[in-house]
C-alpha cells in the first residue's frame, strides 16, 4: 500500500482504537460497560492513551532517528521535559551509560537533522554534546504522527 497524504491526514485524525467494547467484552466474557469503564479509568489515570500509529519507514521523505543526548546538568527529568516538548520529538527517555537522555526523533522533508539541531535543539541550554544515531531498518517501531 502506498501512504498518500490522505492516508497521513486519517492518520492525524485517528484518536480512538479501532476494536469495539463490545468485541473486546465478548472476548473477555464480560460487559461493554464493564470495558467501557475500564478503559475511562485507565485514560483518566494517564495508563492508557489510545492514538493512531504509523510505521515511519512506510511514509515517503520521512526518517527516524535516535539522538544520545548529554547534559551538563544532573537535572535529568526537567531536562527530558523540556526535551519532549521540542519539534519533532517522539519519546524522551532519561537513561544510564554514556548518555543522560535518549530521542526518539521522526524527521521528515524541509525537517531534517540540520533543521533540529539549528532551530530545536540550540534553543536548549545545558547540552554538552549529542550523538546521532540513524535508523536505517526497524522492526515493531510505530509512532505517533507528530508533523
Amino acid at each position: 500500500m502506498k501512504v498518500d497524504e490522505l492516508n497521513i491526514s486519517i492518520v492525524r485524525h485517528l484518536k480512538e482504537g479501532r476494536k469495539s467494547y463490545k468485541i473486546i467484552a465478548d472476548d473477555l466474557g464480560v460487559s461493554e460497560n464493564t470495558v467501557r469503564s475500564r478503559v475511562g479509568k485507565l485514560e483518566e489515570e494517564g495508563v492508557l492513551e489510545i492514538v493512531g500509529l504509523v510505521d515511519p519507514e512506510t511514509i515517503p521523505r520521512h526518517r527516524i532517528v535516535m539522538v544520545g543526548v548529554k547534559l551538563t546538568t544532573m537535572d535529568l527529568v526537567k531536562k527530558g521535559e523540556e526535551f519532549s516538548r521540542v519539534r519533532g520529538v517522539v519519546s524522551v527517555s532519561v537513561v544510564t551509560g554514556r548518555f543522560d537522555l535518549i530521542l526518539v526523533v521522526l524527521l521528515k522533508e524541509g525537517f531534517g537533522l540540520l533543521e533540529f539541531y539549528t532551530e530545536e535543539v540550540s534553543r536548549l541550554e545545558g547540552v554538552q554534546s549529542v550523538e546521532t544515531f540513524v535508523v536505517y531498518k526497524s522492526y515493531n517501531l510505530k509512532v505517533p504522527y507528530i508533523f
